[in-house]
């Protein structure tokens, strides 16, 4: 049914659509909520920012369960990647920061936002409450592949990964590798990290490892939690009970781009030559963000 709107109904009217419908809701969170005196500085907006295949939804379902202790949104109203799913068209700074300046206090946000310094600037304020979610960057090259040749048909690199590559094999290489010489951006695996590592070196914005929200849930839920309270410290909830309230809320199989939610999946599909290769364009990075001590592996 969602599908058949869609179809019918135009993008930009079906997104003035979702932000009316939003903005009403924000209103029946403030009624509802009305008790709770907001914090010093005013709301903050809450973003789940993201590097692409790392948990992204995962993360939405955690920050939108603060709706059901404050004021915030129940819903993402529209998310803002850095690059255009269909065409593959990178946005430039300057629209990351209209659709910054364009966010509401109490509103829960979802991006795959790059650490242009100048938005990186206007999120870490107190205006934020912001985080990063990101994994081991091999899981991450496994999941683009699945994601691309089954789950998202509509995207600028579907056609290529199925009908110019032959097998899962040759995927992965150019999920590794990138494409260098495709007519629209997509570079290595190092590269494209090193556009978010900006938002790494901040301390306003909360690092969230997947694998730590798989493995030790509680403890970084804690730490969600934790980054939230410093910043808004009026409500009423005790601390462990927020913490219940958002694990409840984490339903893995209410995100569209679901496939397993394993963690060291690559385990099973590097070979030789893909660990080769990866280690060549990408073995540095695992060792800056802690999953690997050398390149031993």
């Amino acid at each position: 049914m969602k599908k058949q709107l869609a179809a019918i109904i135009p993008a930009g009217l079906r997104n003035q659509l979702r932000l009316s419908m939003y903005r009403n809701e924000v209103l029946v969170q403030r009624i509802k909520f009305a008790g709770i005196k907001a914090p010093q500085g005013g709301w903050p907006v809450l973003m789940a920012n993201s590097f692409p295949k790392s948990g992204s939804h995962l993360l939405d379902q955690i920050l939108m369960g603060f709706s059901k202790v404050a004021p915030f949104s129940p819903h993402v109203p529209l998310p803002f990647f850095s690059y255009d799913g269909e065409t593959g068209k990178k946005h430039s700074v300057q629209e990351a920061l209209a659709y910054i300046h364009a966010l509401h206090p109490l509103d829960v946000t979802s991006t795959h936002l790059l650490a242009w310094p100048e938005v990186v600037a206007e999120v870490c304020t107190p205006r934020f409450v912001p985080y990063i979610i990101f994994r081991d960057p091999r899981d991450i090259v496994v999941s683009h592949v699945f994601y691309i040749t089954e789950m998202e048909p509509g995207h600028a690199h579907y056609k290529y990964y199925n009908e110019n590559l032959k097998n899962f094999d040759e995927r992965l290489k150019v999920s590794i590798l990138g494409r260098p010489d495709a007519d629209i951006e997509f570079p290595n695996i190092a590269q494209r990290f090193e556009q978010y590592q900006g938002w790494l070196e901040r301390p306003e914005m909360l690092k969230v490892r997947y694998e730590s929200l798989i493995h030790h849930r509680r403890e970084a839920l804690g730490e969600i939690v934790d980054h939230f309270l410093k910043r808004v410290n009026t409500l009423p909830t005790p601390r462990e009970e927020i913490i219940d309230i958002l694990e409840a809320c984490i339903d893995p199989q209410k995100s569209p781009t679901f496939r397993s939610g394993r963690t060291g999946d690559w385990n099973k599909y590097f070979k030789e030559e893909h660990k080769k290769l990866f280690k060549e364009v990408a073995g540095d990075l695992l060792i800056q963000l802690g999953y690997e001590k050398d390149q031993n592996w």
